[in-house]
């Protein structure tokens, strides 16, 4: 019951989130799963491949809430959105297979700097120049290859790459907020198949999984971020969402130390 509860609460967060600063809940559920998987006593090797399995899975679930909340604000181009999602796609699929391929120790590693680059970019309050206009198709595959493979290897909806790059091709920033919501769905979608199917011919994994995704979790998780995803986009557009950015990149620090501290 305890570990439920937290799962619960784990969803009210990144569905706030995700509606909120359109960063996904992954940076926040992929560290927390790990936390609670560990104190669960799940097999070692495989613990953070089921946080990311799991986390992209729920976001599946928390961005079509994000995106709804997000379309019927009139924040979401959908132009944009077709033409990145086909790299999205190809670029997650490619990601979730070389996750399984690496051993946690590299995983986290890799996840906690991803933190801190995260962190510092929200600290800074880098926001690019909007000096361009969105590439052609073969920059907006290119791209969506880079947005998804990484998000795949980390266990997030990508919003932390794709908001600043639509950003700099002269997107507003609640219409990249918007739009990062909806790219979200075609990466936690292709990267959830990706570490269910990558997952099913280990034999060490414990009740309830599928492949690398973690059912009970998944569950507590989606049901309520479903809930707050709405709710977070509609403070995006009347909180001062830079206060929030740096607050946010503290905790990040700390669960990317902690983790850290946890590596070694």
């Amino acid at each position: 019951m305890t570990y439920i509860l937290l799962y619960l609460a784990l969803g009210a967060l990144a569905g706030l989130l995700a509606g909120l600063l359109g960063v996904g809940g992954g940076l926040v559920i992929v560290p927390m799963l790990t936390f609670i998987f560990t104190a669960q006593q799940m097999p070692a090797p495989f613990i953070l491949h089921l946080a990311l399995g799991t986390s992209l899975a729920s976001i599946m679930f928390t961005s079509i809430s994000s995106l709804r909340a997000h379309h019927s604000r009139g924040a979401v181009n959908w132009q944009v959105f077709r033409g990145i999602t086909p790299g999205i796609l190809v670029g997650t699929l490619l990601g979730s297979w070389v996750a399984a391929q690496l051993s946690t120790h590299f995983l986290k590693v890799f996840f906690v700097l991803f933190l801190y680059y995260v962190a510092l970019q929200m600290l800074l309050n880098v926001k690019p120049k909007p000096s361009r206009q969105l590439p052609g198709t073969g920059g907006m595959f290119g791209m969506g290859g880079f947005i998804g493979g990484v998000s795949s290897l980390v266990g997030i909806g990508g919003g932390s790459m794709s908001v600043p790059f639509l950003v700099w091709c002269n997107l507003s920033l609640h219409n990249a907020i918007g739009t990062s919501a909806a790219i979200g769905f075609p990466i936690a979608l292709a990267g959830a198949v990706g570490y269910v199917f990558n997952g099913l011919a280990v034999n060490t994994l414990p009740p309830h999984s599928l492949g690398f995704v973690y059912i009970p979790a998944l569950l507590g998780i989606a049901v309520v971020s479903i809930l707050t995803a709405p709710f977070g986009a509609r403070l995006a557009h009347s909180l001062p969402v830079a206060q929030l950015k740096r607050f946010f990149a503290f905790l990040l620090i700390v669960m990317g130390t902690k983790m850290l501290m946890g590596i070694w």
